[in-house]
């Protein structure tokens, strides 16, 4: 058993003269502080790469900037995956007794420390180095690819793909700490130039700098713990040119481990963490998790079911796209570190319900309502008499986190602390 005991996100965008170390250093700080802890009480770390900061033993290198001393350390590579990868790692440590407290975290400067040919240089090397990388193609190339078969199997348009965008730039605009707040349309993404076709700028993740992080534990440390109750990994292939049909990618497959592991059903979830790093990818990854048909995706973003307030509201802050992507800690950013993601599925629960645990993620996103009226809540529980007396449902509250997530005040301790007791 494990549980989610503490998290931490930076706002994401430029931060003029914070190295990689000290953003994570940031998102640890939050995470651990939410967690009630001290870093003396942390006795794991998993830390992702860093392209900026490329050192082979970075885990150990933060835990010395960072100023604790482990039990356990290990950095972890798997590419966007890492973050997720690094919480199952978490999670199995602290079941198997190795260590009590893991921090899990990540964090980059690519924006204002990396110039762009770096950029470029370095995400490339991920292709074959015999039958890719020396032809020149870049990250957005290689899923410009796949975003051209997938629209020749599933008859979806540029237009279709555009959708993603414009609901994550929805999403972001009321998270004060999203890089972009300026709204779009389909008609914008059909205007911004051309990247790697059929892919044109908006419909790829930004370079940002930021920073998350959270704490897995063996026990809760306060009322707030989330239970993990399992994961499930698959990795079919590394290179484009050694993909399987897309039909027969990762997520289809650790999706239907996790559902075993955890004995839980897509019908169960109420909110999608979806990694997004192109429009091409969260269309796939939506219909590879099951959460719509073959080529159906875009068709439910278009009918408000992705929305905020639709059937199943996905990435509220706005996601890759709109938030931001620092590295590792991009894919880690999900309402305030959501866990359910791509490849790498968590079913987590407060075990008194998984509607109440989607509405409860929410407001702790928005990060509006003080902790300890976010624990009465979970105390009373769905349609308990103590809850009906206070006259604050989960949904009215959740409303009202949406009314104010546009105030800036919103994403300070001072204010969870001050307001809504």
């Amino acid at each position: 058993m494990s549980f989610i005991t503490g998290v931490g996100l930076t706002s994401f965008g430029r931060h003029e003269g914070s190295s990689s170390l000290d953003l994570m250093s940031k998102a640890a700080e939050l995470a651990i502080a939410d967690a009630g802890l001290k870093r003396s009480e942390i006795d794991g770390i998993l830390c992702g790469y860093s392209t900026v900061a490329p050192h082979i033993m970075l885990a150990t290198v933060f835990a010395e900037h960072f100023g604790i001393r482990p039990a356990y350390a290990h950095a972890v590579q798997v590419g966007g995956a890492t973050g997720l990868a690094m919480t199952m790692l978490a999670h199995h440590l602290v079941e198997a007794g190795v260590v009590k407290h893991v921090l899990v975290v990540g964090g980059e400067n690519r924006l204002t420390g990396q110039s762009r040919d770096a950029s470029i240089l370095a995400l490339a090397q991920v292709g074959h180095p015999d039958y890719e990388v020396p032809l020149g193609p870049t990250i957005p190339a290689y899923y410009g690819l796949v975003a051209s078969r997938y629209m020749h199997e599933y008859g979806v348009t540029q237009q279709d793909l555009a959708e993603f965008a414009v609901l994550m730039r929805r999403h972001a605009l009321t998270h004060p700490g999203a890089q972009f707040h300026d709204a779009i349309t389909v008609a914008d993404v059909m205007a911004s130039k051309p990247v790697a076709l059929p892919l044109k700028l908006l419909d790829c993740c930004p370079v940002s700098d930021g920073g998350a992080a959270f704490v897995v534990s063996r026990e809760r440390t306060g009322e707030a713990g989330v239970r993990v109750l399992g994961g499930a990994q698959a990795h079919t292939h590394q290179h484009v040119t050694a993909a399987p049909a897309l039909s027969e990618l990762g997520a289809e497959i650790s999706i239907a481990r996790a559902k075993a592991d955890c004995g839980v059903a897509i019908s169960d979830v109420r909110y999608a963490g979806v990694y997004d790093s192109f429009t091409i990818t969260l269309a796939m990854l939506l219909e590879d998790l099951g959460l719509a048909g073959r080529g159906e995706a875009a068709a439910q973003v278009r009918a408000g079911h992705f929305s905020r307030d639709g059937a199943m509201p996905l990435n509220t802050h706005g996601g890759l796209l709109s938030y931001g992507h620092c590295g590792v800690g991009g894919a880690m950013a999900w309402s305030g570190c959501d866990e359910r993601r791509q490849a790498h599925t968590r079913r987590l629960d407060h075990g008194r319900g998984s509607d109440r645990l989607s509405i409860l993620r929410s407001l702790r996103e928005l990060a509006i309502f003080s902790p300890q009226l976010l624990r009465g809540l979970r105390r009373t529980g769905p349609g308990g008499a103590a809850r009906q007396r206070r006259g604050d449902g989960l949904r009215d509250l959740a409303g009202r986190a949406r009314r104010h997530a546009g105030d800036p005040r919103a994403r300070s301790l001072q204010y969870r602390s001050g307001r809504y007791r």
